[in-house]
């Protein structure tokens, strides 16, 4: 059973290769290898989800070789729920890309890649096979953010990939550090390692966890380590934004959520409180950040881009309060995030897709337009903001009851302000949908048209399988907000064991 671990890593790399050769002959057949290959990820994560929720954590040898010294794979239930997650996620959105595009071969060699370097990184234990995974994750990104083949595309991938591997190369450089000072690269060991042979305090230990931080930061696109984002998310194919924006992020702040309480430890923030107090200090002023700048946006894409970056920062501030109420409300909503991205940005992609429309402006009336989409986007930005019932609720509820345990005021009452500019947002965009008629605002019809805007009739752009992507991640999102009991259920021994 536990070389399912292995399975969820190896399946979808080496199933990356088969469009290219199978390619040779079939011009299209990407698509149905992804949709086989993440439907056995799913079967996959379902099993590795029951073994967990039954028997609780285990572990798989790669090649037999025991840890330390071999490569080790670790299903726990912080990693659980971020395996489901993308298992659902990446086959969810075939539904959408299967109409959308893009239609190469190539564009799922590279969706396949990245989804076996996210589940490598939701399961490695250890710290140096986790870079390569950050690697194989962020290259496989690259090449999907520069998929549509536009100048645009190109220049936010190359901007990616500079601030990317920069990232990575800070992460590394704190790997080296903690490997100088203990002489093991597994998770476990290290974290045996520090508070015992090698002090906390150590000058070594103190840089490894900074360069660590900032380079998972990066990956994560906490403020004001954010800029690649935006670009990103704005200019990739729409399919591709709805892939990466609930995974990409998601794995990043989930690996700094594994090494803080896995590898250093609680006990670190005891001894460094200046590390603590830093690292939230930061994630809240980028929960601000993220949220005035997600206000003052025109473009839909770039508007939840940056209300990423205000999320990621609430996420980011729950895991450095290091309290069980503050953890489990971190993960809830990093989970939540990502299925609501995910389904915001493929009922932004059906209207584009079907009206060309990618502002705000350009959103007027189509509430009536396009019932089921509008609705579902409704749905889920609302579950943003973090109206009950919504797993984004949820998730806000725990992160403020845990700020206040922590007698963290500020961080409670940047929650609320935040939520407050969210709904500010929102509420401007779902004005738009519904009460604002289309002939009231200067939208540049003809630029519209151009785009594939109302030309012809937009059923014959939009299929029923990209709708029912859209309302099923809405129905998810509220389905989830009642979840609480579950995910206690699940995070409680993962909290009991490194709080």
């Amino acid at each position: 059973m536990s070389a399912t671990l292995a399975l969820l890593v190896a399946v979808p790399i080496l199933a990356s290769t088969l469009p290219l050769f199978l390619g040779l002959r079939f011009e299209r057949i990407g698509w149905p290898i992804a949709v086989a290959t993440l439907t056995v990820e799913v079967v996959l994560a379902a099993l590795v989800a029951h073994r967990v929720f039954t028997d609780g954590r285990f572990t798989h040898e790669l090649g037999g070789y025991p840890a330390p010294y071999g490569i080790e794979l670790v299903a726990d239930g912080l990693s659980m729920l971020v395996v489901v997650l993308i298992a659902i996620v990446s086959l969810s959105v075939l539904g959408y890309a299967r109409v959308a595009g893009p239609r190469r071969n190539s564009f799922y060699v590279a969706y396949l890649l990245l989804c076996g370097g996210l589940m490598g990184v939701s399961l490695t234990g250890d710290v140096f096979n986790l870079f390569v995974f950050l690697e194989i994750t962020g290259l496989a990104t690259y090449a999907l953010v520069a998929s549509d083949r536009s100048g645009r595309s190109a220049v936010a991938a190359l901007k990616y990939l500079i601030i990317g591997t920069a990232g990575a190369s800070l992460y590394l450089v704190g790997v080296g550090y903690a490997f100088v000072a203990t002489g093991t690269l597994n998770m476990v060991d290290l974290s045996n390692e520090l508070g015992e042979t090698v002090a906390y305090t150590d000058p070594l230990v103190v840089a490894s966890f900074a360069f660590v931080a900032v380079g998972l930061g990066v990956k994560a696109a906490v403020f004001p380590l954010h800029t690649w984002i935006p670009d990103a998310y704005a200019e990739s194919p729409d399919t591709v934004t709805a892939y990466i924006s609930g995974l990409v992020s998601t794995v990043g702040a989930y690996a700094l959520a594994r090494l803080i309480y896995t590898v250093y430890t609680v006990e670190f923030f005891e001894a460094v409180p200046l590390a603590q107090d830093a690292l939230v200090a930061l994630a809240t002023v980028g929960i601000v950040a993220g949220s005035v700048l997600a206000v003052m946006q025109p473009d839909v894409k770039r508007m939840l881009a940056y209300s990423s970056v205000s999320q990621f920062g609430m996420i980011v501030a729950a895991f450095g309060l290091a309290n069980e109420t503050a953890l489990i409300g971190g993960v809830i909503h990093l989970i939540g995030h990502g299925f609501l991205k995910t389904g915001l940005f493929v009922a932004a992609g059906v209207l584009a897709t079907a009206y060309g429309a990618r502002t705000v402006q350009a959103y007027a009336n189509l509430g009536y337009r396009s019932p089921y989409t509008t609705a579902a986007l409704g749905v889920l930005a609302l579950a943003l903001v973090g109206i009950p019932p919504s797993i984004g609720f949820l998730g806000k509820w725990y992160i403020a009851l845990g700020a206040v345990n922590a007698d963290a005021w500020v961080v409670a009452a940047v929650i609320f302000a935040s939520t407050l500019l969210t709904l500010l947002y929102v509420a401007r965009l779902l004005e738009t949908l519904y009460f604002r008629p289309r002939d009231s605002v200067d939208i540049q019809f003809d630029e519209l048209l151009a785009d594939g805007g109302e030309r012809d009739d937009p059923s014959t752009r939009v299929s029923v399988g990209m709708v029912v992507v859209a309302v099923a991640f809405a129905l998810a999102a509220v389905g989830l907000g009642f979840a609480a009991p579950l995910f206690e259920t699940v995070l409680e021994p993962f909290a009991g064991r490194y709080l």
